[in-house]
């Protein structure tokens, strides 16, 4: 059976964003985003809500000149090789290739995807992390902290949820980000 696999890039404090909806402090370096491309190898699936889409999409037409760098060449390979789910019910279609649009989230379609994948899925965007987490089907979490505290904004992880947690692993980056790596339901 697949795992499913939330990651999220936040500050020390738990955001995926500020207050003001930016989250340029969470641009990986060279070493991050080899770690991050490390991880993303074997994920056959993305499950992700509007936003996050939107804002993944530009891998899709990502510009593999040599003007960008290896890992961002290679992320964008990763990414495309890919199939997406995408989780809306105010946009019309899709702009990339290997993706469909669902109107809900359905946390038994997600079992059935987990149980009948040969690749691992990942969710992501904090909000849809949210609801795979509450519906339990969230088997792994890899947090990569940066080294800020932004004050406020959008939470990597839910509020209200109590989870139990299993330190898997740990991994600290030249730049002072660190990466936990949990399992769910522990």
């Amino acid at each position: 059976m697949a795992r499913l696999i939330y990651s999220a890039i936040a500050s020390l404090d738990g955001y995926v964003e500020d207050a003001q909806g930016r989250f340029d402090w969470a641009a990986p370096d060279a070493e991050v985003l080899a770690a991050v491309n490390g991880l993303e190898r074997p994920i056959g699936t993305y499950l992700y809500g509007r936003r996050m889409y939107e804002t993944m999409a530009v891998w899709e037409t990502m510009n593999a000149g040599p003007e960008q760098s290896a890992g961002m060449r290679d992320f964008a390979e990763l990414w495309r090789a890919a199939d997406k789910v995408v989780y809306s019910r105010t946009l019309p279609t899709a702009s990339t290739a290997r993706t469909r649009i669902e109107r809900e989230f359905d946390p038994d379609s997600v079992r059935r995807l987990k149980e009948t994948s040969a690749s691992d899925i990942t969710v992501g965007g904090s909000e849809l992390a949210g609801q795979a987490i509450a519906a339990g089907l969230v088997d792994e979490c890899h947090l990569f902290l940066n080294p800020v505290v932004v004050g406020g904004g959008k939470r990597a992880l839910p509020d209200g949820r109590h989870l139990a947690l299993e330190l898997l692993d740990l991994r600290r980056f030249r730049s002072g980000v660190v990466h936990l790596h949990y399992r769910l339901g522990a």
